[in-house]
């Protein structure tokens, strides 16, 4: 079932609205036009007890300019592009410097901070959005598409579609954060992380990569075999310790372009909650919520965040991959139609 309410205004008057998805299991799923994002998620633990599991807002306007980029779509393109710099068919384009020396989630004007036109199709939510050309300042027009679905099998699924009139780098991707004991419950330093990935994009402390990708069995960054994100946290690896956490680039071991795989598995020992990731995308970003406690607004809970009360896994392509040409391309032309397509599968232990 979807119901839509009216859930305030934004600045510019532009109407803010939430949809609620429910299953016959009960679980529920909450989404709002500002950045086609995910504002809630509740599903039961191993005793049927429904909770909050992913970190959310109180009011649907503070969705627009937070610092976390809480459950959104981010784009044009997702994490960092090192200095700003894009060079598309020979010209070179200055990208917004909005994450220290770099550029970061499409640019403070970006789709996470944009209200999406929305309606319900069947039994699914959609949100569109026109990206003209030049939109902080990114070469071609975009017509962008993302349809969410929650099936009675506990699995979110949402694609995400698009053409271009001419060439433009394009990477999308979910930025929601999870704490499966309940949003309200303190950090996720014990929750456990299980992924089918064997390397990691080495990258410098401002998560700009530096083009090598490095083999991980066996070091802090290894999670083949079930890992505790408490473990390893202050570890000197690739700058853990210096970034307040993890905040590292996955490649999936098994991806082949449009082919979906599982990427991992989060769980929680403690309400025997967990949610496994499956995604077409070349793998996934792991940030364990180092800096969510800055200009953090009234929360779900009425509350603010401290950091480490979410974890993000964000399935995506290579970051910087513009500037790093053997990486996967994130190039879309006129012509071509960009389809990606993950699920979050809510299971208990």
């Amino acid at each position: 079932m979807i119901t839509v309410k009216d859930w305030g205004t934004t600045p510019f008057g532009e109407q803010i609205l939430q949809y609620v998805v429910t299953n016959s299991q009960g679980t529920e799923v909450r989404l709002t036009n500002v950045g086609a994002s995910i504002c809630g998620v509740r599903f039961a633990d191993r005793n049927g007890e429904l909770d909050e599991v992913l970190l959310g807002y109180a009011k649907g306007v503070d969705y627009i300019g937070d610092t976390a980029t809480c459950g959104k779509t981010v784009g044009r393109v997702a994490n960092r592009i090192k200095h700003g710099h894009l060079e598309v068919e020979g010209r070179v384009y200055q990208l917004e410097i909005n994450n220290l020396e770099n550029h970061l989630h499409g640019g403070t004007g970006g789709y996470a901070n944009l209200v999406w036109q929305s309606n319900i199709e069947g039994d699914c939510v959609v949100f569109t959005l026109h990206s003209p050309d030049g939109d902080q300042n990114y070469p071609s027009a975009v017509d962008v598409k993302v349809k969410y679905s929650l099936t009675d099998d506990n699995e979110l699924i949402f694609t995400y579609d698009a053409d271009s009139d001419g060439t433009t780098p394009f990477m999308l991707t979910n930025h929601a954060y999870w704490n499966l004991s309940g949003e309200s419950s303190g950090d996720i330093l014990d929750h456990e992380l299980l992924l089918h990935a064997s390397q990691s994009l080495e990258m410098a402390l401002d998560h700009i990569p530096t083009g090598k990708i490095l083999d991980i069995v066996g070091t802090p960054l290894d999670f083949t075999s079930w890992r505790r994100f408490r473990d390893e946290i202050s570890s000197p690896f690739q700058n853990i310790d210096k970034k307040g956490g993890y905040g590292h680039y996955f490649p999936l071991d098994a991806w082949q372009k449009g082919v979906l795989n599982e990427i991992g598995v989060l769980r929680d020992k403690n309400s025997g909650r967990a949610v496994r990731f499956l995604s077409t995308q070349a793998g996934c970003m792991v940030y364990t919520g180092n800096k969510l406690s800055i200009n953090c607004p009234e929360t779900i809970s009425g509350g603010r965040y401290a950091n480490y009360a979410g974890v993000a896994i964000e399935c995506q392509g290579f970051v910087d991959a513009v500037n790093n040409p053997h990486f996967p391309s994130i190039m879309l032309h006129k012509g071509e139609h960009y389809h990606e397509k993950t699920i979050y599968k809510f299971e208990n232990l």
